[in-house]
């Protein structure tokens, strides 16, 4: 996102009629990104689309289990996803807890994968503002190129909207320059209007992406969720000029269900979006699939997956 310091400027009362106008058409926006599902890409445009996915893939591992062993391992991954064929680039950064960000760091090297921490107590954020604020240093310090933050989700729901807005302010102001990805939750805002309030506001406070999901709910990301998003930030880039980017995650799995979030982006944002620094997939076990692709496109055979440990 550019001129983030600018983005933090936007003050409350000035999103405040856009935000409560947060009405939706549900009928119009699921029959759109119905009939958006049914456009197909020629099969000479899926390769590229295919390593598109790649390069806006977030690899993660968020388990207590995590060890720097596997750490190295999905690292080695970002980097070469499939050493047979080194024509398929570096995804776009590893994520892992705050702790074990200077591992990540080391590892990653100047290969150009970004390492993001997820912090603010991730996935809950229940904990006091200063919890939130001393996680999210730490992880900077600790070498973070990107923060992944969750809204208070207690607070938004209950009505409580300006705490959300300055409890991102001031997580934005502990980031400076180190991108920050505010995650919605869209499961537990079960509207589509909270999810556009909820974008709304998290835009105005400085995020440099919102992202769908934490990906630890049963509900993760979905395309009309997607779709309310992308007209959020839409909204936002009209009022202020500022480009923000998306990042979808929980439950995108194959390669054909990407391609669809990559139509989407394209039908109702523009190619400008479609760029690792304005859209991403949290999807580990996404990538498997599309390298899978990637090799019965080239060679007419799949290739057996590999093990990758998931988050």
């Amino acid at each position: 996102m550019n001129n983030k310091t600018e983005a933090q400027s936007i003050k409350w009362e000035n999103i405040l009629e856009l935000v409560f106008d947060s009405r939706i058409d549900s009928v119009g926006l699921n029959e759109r990104v119905n009939s958006l599902a049914t456009r197909s890409i020629k099969k000479e445009s899926k390769l590229d689309a295919l390593n598109m996915i790649v390069s806006m893939c977030d690899l993660t591992t968020l388990e207590g289990e995590d060890t720097e062993g596997k750490i190295s391992q999905m690292v080695a991954k970002a980097i070469t996803p499939n050493p047979s064929d080194l024509d398929i680039k570096n995804v776009a950064a590893v994520c892992v807890y705050p702790s074990l960000v200077s591992i990540a760091k080391e590892k990653v090297g100047n290969s150009g994968v970004k390492v993001a921490a997820v912090s603010s107590y991730f996935p809950s954020g229940q904990v006091p503002m200063e919890s939130k604020l001393l996680d999210t240093k730490y992880a900077i310090e600790s070498g973070a190129d990107e923060i992944d933050i969750v809204i208070n989700r207690k607070a938004f729901l209950e009505g409580d909207y300006r705490r959300v807005y300055d409890e991102i302010v001031s997580l934005k102001e502990a980031c400076g320059d180190v991108h920050l990805k505010t995650i919605l939750e869209v499961g537990d805002l079960k509207t589509y209007e909270n999810i556009r309030k909820a974008s709304l506001i998290s835009l105005a406070a400085g995020s440099d992406f919102i992202k769908t999901s934490t990906g630890k709910l049963s509900v993760g990301s979905s395309r009309q969720a997607c779709y309310v998003m992308a007209k959020a930030v839409l909204d936002f880039k009209n009022l202020t000029g500022l480009s923000a980017g998306i990042k979808v995650a929980g439950g995108i799995r194959d390669a054909k269900d990407a391609i669809r979030y990559l139509v989407l982006i394209n039908e109702e944002m523009g190619d400008e979006w479609l760029t690792p620094n304005l859209f991403r997939f949290g999807a580990s076990s996404l990538l498997d699939d599309v390298l899978k692709q990637i090799k019965k496109l080239k060679t007419g055979a799949y290739q057996a997956s590999y093990y990758f440990p998931r988050g």
